[in-house]
């Protein structure tokens, strides 16, 4: 019997029935409880370890969370006009116009070394459609717009 239990029974009241009134039966004041305390030893258990299964996968899953995160501003650089992504290429080939025709298909004019082609850029590659025998005229450079403005644009916001 644990010490709890033993508490437990010795607070209950002790009924007897006592032999000789006739069949009747006599209850007895209770006994008066003893006073135990119960400990209850906890055992000790050792330190977790510093990298528990927990804390590291709560790492992985952020490391995964800001790599897409940047794999995601990357791609949407490259889909916003005017953003970048046009590098220092060579010094022969510029691209002097571009015209989408639908979500993958585009009319692209190149220029190389004073020699505009028309080129048709698509989900099936690119083809040289025309090579132009007077170049395009050229327009006048635009500055670029603030982010602010081309996120605006981009959201369908007017700008003053």
């Amino acid at each position: 019997m644990s010490l709890v239990a033993g508490s437990i029974a010795a607070t209950l009241p002790v009924t007897a029935s006592v032999a000789g009134t006739a069949g009747a039966v006599v209850h007895e004041a209770p006994a008066p409880a003893a006073k135990t305390t119960a400990q209850v030893a906890v055992p000790a258990t050792p330190p977790a370890p510093p990298a528990s299964a927990g804390s590291l996968g709560g790492a992985v899953l952020a490391l995964v969370l800001v790599v897409g995160l940047i794999l995601g501003l990357a791609w949407l650089a490259r889909r916003i006009p005017g953003l970048g992504g046009t590098g220092a290429g060579h010094p022969g080939l510029r691209i002097v116009g571009a015209l989408a025709l639908g979500p993958r298909d585009r009319l692209v004019v190149v220029d190389v070394n004073g020699t505009q082609l028309l080129l048709g850029v698509g989900a099936g590659g690119t083809r040289t459609l025309h090579t132009l025998d007077q170049p395009l005229p050229e327009t006048p450079a635009r500055a670029t717009p603030a982010f602010a403005q081309l996120l605006a644009q981009h959201l369908g916001k007017k700008t003053p």
